[in-house]
C-alpha cells in the first residue's frame, strides 16, 4: 500500500488541493518562461495549443471517472465542470436554464493573485475559447460554446469570465 492510500480522508482533500496548486504553479511558470523567451502573443498561442490537447483529455477522464453518458448534454457538462482540476481552487457557479448552461468563474486564483499585486487582468480569452469549447465537445459533440466575458473583456465584479453552452442538434 502506498503512503497516499494510507492517508485519512481529511488529508486526502488537502493533498488534492496541494496537487491542484502545484499543477497551476507549473502551468504559470511554464507560461512565464515562454513569455520571457518569445513574448506574450507567442506564449498565448502556445498555451492555446496545449489546452487544445489537454482539455479533451481532462474531459474524457472526468467522463469515464463519473460514468457520464456519451451524449449526456448540458447536464453532463454541468457535472463535469465541477470536477476539473482547478475547480478545487477557484470559485465557480453554473446554472442550467432555458436550454442553456451558463458558467461563471466567480473567483479565479490566477486573476485574484494579479489583482492583489495591482496588475491588470491576464488576457486569457484566446486560451479560454479553446479550453472551454474543446472540453465541452468532448463531453458531448453537440455542445456549442460562447464566451459572454473573459479578460481582456470588461467583466462584472461578480465574475472574471462567463461562458454559455447549448446543444446544437444535427440537421
Amino acid at each position: 500500500m502506498s503512503a497516499i492510500e494510507e492517508l485519512p480522508r481529511e488529508k486526502l482533500f488537502l493533498l488534492l488541493e496541494n496537487f491542484a496548486k502545484n499543477w497551476l504553479a507549473h502551468d504559470g511558470l511554464w507560461f512565464q518562461a515562454v513569455e520571457q523567451a518569445h513574448g506574450l502573443e507567442h506564449a498565448i498561442d502556445l498555451d492555446a495549443q496545449a489546452w487544445r490537447r489537454f482539455s479533451p483529455i481532462e474531459a474524457k477522464r472526468i467522463k469515464a471517472f463519473l460514468g457520464l453518458p456519451e451524449r449526456g448534454g448540458l447536464e453532463a457538462l454541468k457535472i463535469a465542470l465541477e470536477y476539473r482540476l482547478y475547480a478545487v481552487l477557484n470559485k465557480q457557479q453554473s446554472e442550467l436554464k432555458d436550454g442553456r448552461l451558463r458558467f461563471y468563474m466567480n473567483d479565479c486564483r490566477v486573476q485574484s493573485a494579479r489583482k492583489r499585486r495591482g496588475l491588470p487582468d491576464f488576457p486569457c480569452k484566446p486560451v479560454g475559447l479553446v479550453e472551454y469549447s474543446t472540453f465541452a465537445t468532448e463531453i458531448d459533440p453537440r455542445i456549442r460554446t460562447h464566451c459572454t466575458a473573459c479578460p481582456p473583456d470588461e467583466h462584472p465584479d461578480e465574475y472574471y469570465c462567463g461562458w454559455e453552452f447549448w446543444i446544437e442538434e444535427e440537421v
